[in-house]
């Protein structure tokens, strides 16, 4: 079996990464700091002229039909430049769960789904509107209040929230790019599927969420490398470059071996959710688990290499590390992942080795 991603992907993932790194810069970051919703929509008109947005939407709604593995890549570039807008959770989690929702009522009769994807599909594929998913594992939600269509969970049951149907309180987030909201809920507002029809829907919506979080682990790590390398290039001590000295090449090669091992297992999982396999939830916590410790290390080893300039405000190491802190700890945090994983190695009978993991 050849798990290696096609020419065509990797291509769409260079042109990608080329205008995400032109036009989110730092500099654009923080500029949207001060801003009332933290976003720019003229940056999201942007990536929806590129199509985007559309990635994921099905061809039948005016999008590109793609797949989670298609968009994983992708979902690395945005970490790679720490991008604030919600582009992985509407492309990666919300319109895939819609999707599914319509697929759901669709086998019971019910036409409440078909007419959501009718209407709010299109809308996304060109930018005029945004999707958030939010499960209850995550407590507060990011980005509700630029949320066209809000698909919440609450005791179980999904929700499809309009914007009069909620009210989003803010909540402060140690990432200023973050936007964090508790969640309430309009008077008379009933849920759009009840706890036993929406569970196997959100367990899916919190692998992708978990998926999503691990990839743009894996570009922020590489953007951590890249940042500390240009600063010790650059930094001189006794009339040599630090980037020179042992201890300090050490501490990026340590990051680097990280990463690198933890490419494949976040691969793997985008695969083992885009095919729907029974070890999907496994394959996915394993992978958000070195994704994030990768991304971890990559944050205290740069801070190290930067010396005390690495905990000022003006230099740009702390959007990505922010942003990496964030990310360990949303979509289920370690404990919850390990738990997964344990629940899986530990059963009674459990096929683990290398004979059952290559056979």
């Amino acid at each position: 079996m050849d798990f290696t991603f096609t020419q065509d992907q990797w291509l769409f993932r260079d042109s990608v990464r080329e205008f995400l790194v032109n036009e989110v810069t730092p500099e654009r970051i923080r500029a949207t700091w001060a801003s009332e919703t933290g976003r720019s929509d003229s940056l999201w008109q942007q990536m929806a002229e590129l199509g985007l947005t559309a990635l994921t939407v099905p061809e039948a709604f005016g999008g590109l039909g793609m797949s989670e593995l298609d968009f994983i890549l992708l979902a690395q570039e945005c970490g790679y430049v720490a991008l604030p807008e919600p582009l992985v959770n509407t492309a990666l989690v919300a319109v895939p769960l819609l999707c599914d929702i319509s697929a759901l009522c669709e086998l019971s009769a019910n036409d409440a789904g078909a007419e959501l994807a009718q209407h709010w599909l299109p809308k996304v594929a060109d930018g005029k509107a945004k999707l958030i998913a939010a499960v209850e594992q995550n407590l507060v939600v990011e980005d509700a209040h630029i949320a066209d269509l809000l698909l919440l969970e609450r005791a179980g049951a999904l929700y499809a929230l309009t914007r009069e149907q909620f009210t989003a309180i803010a909540n402060e987030s140690v990432d200023p790019s973050r936007r964090l909201f508790t969640i309430e809920l309009a008077d008379g507002v009933e849920p759009l599927l009840s706890a036993v029809q929406a569970s196997p829907l959100l367990a899916d919506s919190l692998n992708r969420g978990a998926l999503a979080c691990a990839a743009q682990a894996l570009g922020l790590t590489q953007r951590m490398i890249d940042l500390s390398v240009a600063y010790t290039s650059d930094r001189q001590q006794f009339g040599v470059a630090i980037g020179s000295f042992q201890a300090v090449k050490h501490h990026m090669a340590n990051v680097a071996v990280r990463l690198e091992y933890a490419k494949a297992p976040v691969h793997r999982a985008a695969y083992a959710v885009t095919q729907r396999l029974d070890n999907r939830h496994l394959a996915v916590s394993h992978a958000k688990l070195v994704a994030t410790e990768a991304a971890a290390l990559a944050a205290k080893n740069s801070i190290q290499v930067h010396g005390a300039m690495g905990y000022t405000w003006e230099v740009d190491l702390h959007i990505f590390m922010k942003k990496a802190w964030a990310l360990t700890n949303t979509w289920g945090d370690v404990g919850y992942h390990k738990q997964r994983v344990a629940d899986v190695i530990f059963a009674e009978g459990a096929a683990i080795g290398p004979e059952a993991t290559f056979g």
